[in-house]
């Protein structure tokens, strides 16, 4: 059955309704068809929001297949208002068509998009939707992430996803209406900044009222004009002063404090809008080599998560199967994730603001440089910031990693143009957060220095990232082979994350459909495994030149065998342990596993 979670949890409306479940489909290799009016024949039927080359899509197909088609019937009447339908993501470039009428286009197979339908429904309740889907499976300069170019999946790329892998649904709104909103903490002068914009038809006399409530007590009752279909304000909170009582209103992984919020537009006396939504107070940001949370110095401990399923890939399963996830990784003892090459679920990114788990949101990859590739880049991006800004739990952004798209930083000026053009683009959309242009490696405009290095040897780890190493650390030594900084950018005193490390292979049992093992290295037993584990997370906690790290990886996927869980979330060894090690708790230490 569809999943029943309102798919955008910062702006939820009463009437919506999901087209998730059975569409019929075909692929159309050779470009046969133009539009929904062309003889089309439906060879498929298929589970949406399941791309095709997944089981659970009721296809399985993961050949290689550039266009594809979809098409499957609805019922609903505008009713005097409008009617929205939005697509989660569509990969890679999106036609869609409601009874023939082209209503939208869209390019990019990671960000959200929806149109505005009313037109195309007329006076009729029964409709037919038609999506058109294009994703060349070998083109290598559009924002790919870990999908493979070859048929088979290799070393550490995984399945091709085709066409719709989020939720398609509709939703009823006023001829006026709230298309976005916006939140911004301010924890310094305990304010929270609103945006909220108007569109539809213009009308004067527009208002906004704004209840935000913090458990069952109402801290800020607001009333505001709507000028120019626009309002932004600042909403003052009560500070309690130099207590700790201020820390009930702060959001944390410790204490994920969510503050619930009413919006409703009116004309005069008439609401034409009223939605539901939610913010945190909460800051994130550098001080010297120190990353802060609320202003005071916090220790990243973070897993990389690919955010594949086997039996899904991209897709989630389920809105439950987000939740155990981020649950999962808190249990381990980690209080972030560094979602690694995706572009995840507003559902999840709202089970880790409920639940407490800090989120790295990163770009995925092209693989080419060309001016095409980096344009498509700077426009999804730029969608996926907007769409995301808000949300507490994502605490950095990272357009480039490993070099990949510029892999000739050092030599191509035009490489590293391209990177300095993005991390400050990225701080012009979004001010309040820290940005890593590129990283792992040969780093340069950057708030952060991520470091990827997957020595097996604790020791050598220890020795290498000794606090009196660090000049050397720049000048001479290269993980991963790679210098760590360009010419012209020295390290300037940024926080040190380890931001890839570990990636120990340990097949606990059969993968279907996976004859390859591979890791950066390797384990054969349990013991072995939670030793070695233990051993590098302690290293990595104890080594003062690190404000954080990442540990690859959260779970199996596919060939790579270097979770901490199997590909089914089932861990390899009991979650005490894990924990026990993520926190560096010694032994006949007094333990706590809090979820």
């Amino acid at each position: 059955m569809p999943d029943t979670a309102y798919p955008r949890p910062q702006l939820v409306r009463e009437h919506w309704q999901s087209l998730d479940g059975q569409w019929k489909f075909t692929f159309d290799n050779e470009n046969r068809y133009s539009q929904p009016q062309d003889p089309i024949q439906w060879t498929h039927e298929i589970r949406v929001p399941f791309p095709p080359e997944s089981e659970a899509s009721g296809i399985g197909d993961r050949g290689f297949h550039s266009h594809c088609w979809y098409q499957r019937e609805f019922d609903i009447r505008p009713e005097g208002g409008r009617v929205l339908l939005h697509f989660g993501a569509v990969d890679y470039r999106a036609w869609v068509w409601v009874n023939s009428h082209l209503v939208a286009e869209h390019e990019g197979g990671h960000s959200s998009f929806h149109a505005d339908i009313t037109h195309a429904l007329g006076d009729a309740s029964h409709h037919v939707l038609t999506v058109h889907v294009e994703d060349d499976p070998l083109d290598l300069a559009k924002p790919r992430g870990k999908q493979d170019w070859q048929l088979e999946p290799h070393s550490i790329w995984y399945p091709r996803t085709t066409g719709i892998w989020q939720t398609v649904w509709l939703e009823r709104v006023s001829h006026t209406y709230i298309s976005k909103l916006r939140w911004t903490p301010n924890f310094e002068g305990f304010e929270l900044g609103y945006e909220v914009f108007v569109t539809g038809d213009q009308r004067e006399d527009l208002t906004v009222d704004v209840r935000i409530w913090h458990g069952n007590k109402v801290i800020a009752d607001d009333h505001y004009h709507i000028i120019g279909g626009e309002a932004h304000r600042k909403i003052s909170l009560s500070d309690p002063g130099i207590d700790d009582s201020r820390n009930e209103l702060l959001w944390s992984p410790e204490r994920p404090t969510l503050l619930d919020a009413e919006i409703i537009l009116r004309h005069k006396d008439e609401v034409l809008d009223k939605i539901r939504s939610y913010t945190a107070l909460r800051s994130v940001n550098i001080n010297r080599d120190r990353f802060m949370l609320n202003g005071r110095p916090y220790h990243l401990k973070l897993v990389l998560d690919q955010g594949y399923w086997p039996d899904t890939l991209l897709a989630a399963p389920s809105d439950e199967a987000l939740r155990k996830d981020v649950e999962l990784a808190k249990a381990m003892g980690f209080n972030g994730v560094r979602k690694h090459q995706k572009i995840e679920s507003q559902r999840y990114l709202y089970w880790a603001d409920k639940l407490g788990l800090l989120v790295w949101e990163e770009m995925p990859s092209s693989y080419r440089f060309t001016p095409e590739a980096i344009g498509r880049m700077v426009r999804e991006w730029t969608e996926v910031i907007e769409r995301d800004y808000s949300h507490p739990c994502i605490i950095v952004w990272v357009p480039f990693n490993e070099s990949w798209g510029v892999p000739n930083l050092t030599a191509t000026q035009a490489h590293r143009n391209a990177v300095e053009a993005l991390y400050h683009l990225t701080r012009t959309l979004d001010s309040t957060r820290p940005v890593i242009g590129n990283d792992g490696w040969e780093a340069s405009a950057t708030d952060l220095l991520g470091i990827h290095d997957y020595d097996p040897d604790p020791e050598r780890i220890a020795a290498r990232y000794a606090p009196s190493n660090v000049q050397d650390l720049f000048d001479r030594r290269r993980p991963g082979g790679r210098i760590l900084t360009l010419d012209g950018y020295p390290h300037r005193g940024q926080p040190i994350i380890l931001t890839e490390f570990g990636g120990i292979a340990y097949r606990k049992k059969p993968e279907k459909g996976v004859k390859e093992v591979w890791g950066y290295s390797e384990a054969d037993s349990d013991k072995e495994f939670q030793e070695t584990y233990r051993r590098l997370l302690e290293v990595v906690n104890e080594t003062q030149m690190f404000s954080g790290f990442c540990y690859t990886q959260f779970a199996d996927t596919f060939q790579e065998a270097n979770g901490l869980l199997t590909a089914d979330r089932t861990p390899k060894i009991p979650i005490e342990k894990i924990s026990e090690a993520t926190r560096n708790i010694k032994p006949n230490a007094k333990r706590s596993y809090g979820i």
